[in-house]
């Protein structure tokens, strides 16, 4: 690369790891690497399923001292999730897992205040039993949260940690349920109703704008000379996925896929209609004024959580020996919450299979492939029911995130929509955040800039239909039977 370009550092944070990842941009170049890599290990105790949030601090020092000199930092992680500080700035405790169950029951005590569909007609955001607003519901009893006086989601606590400065990026904030996402601001009355101050949140920032520099003791730890300027990026990992998105024009689908799936549209507006609710789709803040228009899916997590109970087989053997089971023999309801907390997948999977009245997968290559099938299926659910509710065409399925190196799901999704599907970037998260950066610079511009970018730089793989998708509104009308 040329020497007018200029280096990123992308602190991407999963559910079950984070990466420091290095973005080297130049004018009409990019460059992506992987500095330092760490595992994310939740760990259960007395009080309920934590983060080990000092475990992933230390990590990211660790990868900013693998980067080197970079120009800039910024950090996107998975959302809902936050910090409590009390009035001298220091966290109070571990920040609760969104698979925590301190949230069971939770809604229902909000419904009874507000209405489901006043909720979403104030916020678009779909029901989530671990949504912000259930735990902060959930915790306004607690000792602890009597004594909190600022609230911090996961990207702005390490923000926070790393330059001194506070602040909530809108593009994460939007998941809480308590964004307006017609304003991009606060729902002002909505919490008030609720009895939320949200004075516990620092002031909104929006990708791109400046979140501090980085604090002399961690220049001092991590080797590199300041100033280094931290930048709000899209601090929500899928919103960060999504400017990344290589697509040209704007008839396209989505599915960032990873231990979640999140599929839908990218819209100029949100829809925030009756039948929006029903189908539970959500409306969250993109890059530049879009709305990510999305339904999440349970995703990858399900075969995460099989291999776990297998011993962690590999996964490339499993694969080939799935896409040799019968197809679309058995599925399940990938959105279901019964999947949600983890251990015995397997069995839950089997008696889901069960009690629906359809043959029990009896290997590993069957389960494989009964999860597979379930995940194209809700793929082509999601992706059809965001056609019609939002009136938005589409055709191509751009698939983006961890999940574009399973080819057999790429293949079964493309074949379950009936449409083509583009699968890359691989690391869309950790290029939305380099590029949310560079444009800072001057080295990209708007988002269909940076789109153009990536389909120039980035490698991607073309998936066509095979046959009809007749099986698939079978075996999508008999899910709907159950």
């Amino acid at each position: 690369m040329s020497g007018s370009g200029r280096s990123y550092a992308a602190v991407d944070l999963g559910a079950s790891s984070g990466r420091v990842m290095v973005g080297r941009v130049g004018y009409g170049a990019l460059e992506l690497s992987e500095a330092h890599r760490f595992p994310n290990r939740p760990v259960q105790v007395a009080e309920g399923l934590r983060w080990d949030v000092l475990g992933l601090y230390a990590g990211v020092l660790d990868g900013l001292r693998a980067a080197g000199q970079v120009d800039s930092v910024g950090i996107d992680s998975w959302a809902v999730d936050h910090g409590l500080l009390d009035a001298d700035g220091a966290l109070l405790g571990n920040p609760a897992h969104y698979r925590d169950a301190r949230t069971e029951g939770v809604a229902e005590k909000v419904w009874a205040t507000v209405p489901a569909e006043e909720l979403y007609a104030a916020t678009g955001v779909q029901y989530a039993p671990f949504n912000t607003l259930y735990q902060l519901v959930a915790a306004r009893s607690s000792a602890q949260f009597a004594q909190a006086r600022r609230l911090l989601l996961i990207p702005d606590l390490l923000t926070y940690w790393l330059t001194g400065e506070q602040g909530t990026e809108l593009t994460n904030a939007s998941t809480t349920q308590l964004v307006d996402p017609r304003t991009g601001d606060w729902a002002y009355r909505l919490a008030q109703r609720l009895g939320i101050d949200l004075g516990l949140f620092a002031p909104l920032r929006r990708p791109g704008d400046p979140a501090g520099l980085l604090r002399p003791r961690v220049l001092e730890e991590t080797g590199l000379d300041g100033p280094v300027p931290v930048t709000a990026v899209g601090s929500h990992d899928t919103a960060s996925a999504v400017a990344a998105v290589p697509a040209v024009g704007g008839r396209f689908a989505y599915i960032c896929t990873g231990t979640w799936s999140l599929a839908g549209l990218e819209l100029a507006a949100p829809v925030l209609t009756e039948e929006s609710r029903a189908a539970n789709f959500t409306n969250e803040l993109g890059l530049d004024g879009t709305v990510r228009y999305l339904r999440n899916i349970m995703g990858l997590w399900l075969l995460q959580e099989c291999r776990r109970a297998w011993g962690e087989p590999d996964l490339g053997t499993l694969l080939r020996e799935a896409a040799g089971a019968p197809g679309l023999r058995s599925v399940v309801d990938a959105g279901d919450t019964a999947f949600l907390a983890p251990g015995r997948m397997p069995e839950r999977i089997a008696e889901a299979c069960r009690s629906s009245g359809q043959p029990v997968p009896g290997t590993r290559a069957e389960v494989t492939r009964c999860i597979l099938d379930s995940l194209a299926l809700a793929h082509r659910r999601a992706v059809a029911d965001a056609q019609r509710l939002a009136d938005h065409a589409v055709d191509v399925v751009h698939v983006v995130g961890g999940g574009t190196r399973n080819a057999l799901l790429c293949q079964l999704t493309a074949d379950a929509c009936g449409l083509p599907v583009v699968a890359g970037a691989t690391e869309a998260a950790a290029l939305g955040n380099v590029l949310v950066q560079a444009r800072t610079h001057g080295l990209v511009g708007d988002l269909a800039d940076m789109r153009r970018l990536l389909v120039r730089t980035q490698p991607l793989t073309r998936y066509t239909p095979r046959g009809d998708t007749g099986r698939w509104r079978d075996a999508e009308t008999r899910l709907a039977l159950r």
